[in-house]
């Protein structure tokens, strides 16, 4: 089978390949920044290839919306889990491969459980940009997180304040993905900036999960909801000792479309 998809979860959206389309998006860099354009391709935060293995496992190989490769997706994790069982005949528990880690996965209709291992422990940052003075904690989860307590989420101009701190020295070469978060009772409200996009997206779920984790070190509870830019909430579960412990991320996979492409 060889089909090409547009799929969103919690609004960060991709284009996803099975067959022919797989093994394009996993070995052809150009061509994932060239249909993830908004103006001259289809438009999307990434590309998943999405390939079948045996006993219940599916391989999944995600690319930024500029080609460049990354370790996990959680939001494109869980679409390519849901696709798997629309698609693929997968049953609704499964495991998806990905560059970090197995992830165990399982398809409720539209809403996709993930279990996710636990990051490392938390680093406290106090970053200085020309937009002031931040301070906030990094936590890796396949790929690293930056996340910053605000009073007021809403009010952020974003594409001024999070590209000096994505690419901060203190993060390291490669960056990180920054989200502010300002915590409510039971809700923690979010925005995140994603490198490889280089813009905010309207979600990123495993910066839900570690801007969850924090904000639930703090707490008496192990579940919080979050609440993205696109409104959609998900829902964190700590399967342990937060802020290390493995977690539970719930939250909605969508399928928008399959495509045709008329030119390559």
């Amino acid at each position: 089978m060889t089909k090409l998809l547009k799929v969103e979860g919690a609004g960060n959206d991709f284009l996803l390949g099975i067959g022919l389309w797989a093994r394009r998006f996993a070995n052809d860099a150009a061509l994932v920044a060239r249909l993830c354009d908004r103006r001259r391709g289809v438009g999307a935060d990434g590309a998943l290839a999405v390939f079948a293995e045996d006993d219940g496992v599916i391989r999944l190989v995600h690319r930024n919306a500029d080609g460049s490769p990354s370790a996990f997706c959680a939001n494109g994790t869980r679409c390519a889990a849901r696709t798997a069982v629309e698609f693929l005949d997968y049953p609704a528990t499964m495991v998806v491969s990905t560059g970090w880690t197995e992830i165990p996965a399982v398809v409720h209709g539209s809403q996709v459980s993930l279990e996710i291992p636990q990051p490392g422990a938390p680093t406290d940052l106090t970053l200085e940009t020309d937009h002031g003075i931040w301070r906030g904690r990094q936590l890796e989860l396949g790929i690293p997180h930056l996340v910053i307590p605000v009073d007021e989420v809403e009010n952020l101009v974003m594409e001024e304040i999070a590209p000096p701190l994505r690419r901060h020295p203190a993060l390291g070469r490669d960056g990180a993905n920054v989200h502010f978060v300002t915590q409510e009772p039971g809700l923690l409200l979010i925005r995140s900036f994603e490198r490889g996009v280089e813009a905010e997206t309207l979600c990123c779920g495993s910066g839900v999960v570690a801007a969850a984790l924090l904000a639930l070190e703090s707490t008496d509870d192990d579940t919080i909801a979050v609440e993205a830019r696109s409104g959609d909430r998900l829902l964190v579960e700590a399967l342990g000792v937060a802020p290390v412990s493995p977690s539970r991320l719930t939250g909605p996979a969508r399928l928008v479309a399959e495509i045709k492409p008329l030119d390559g």
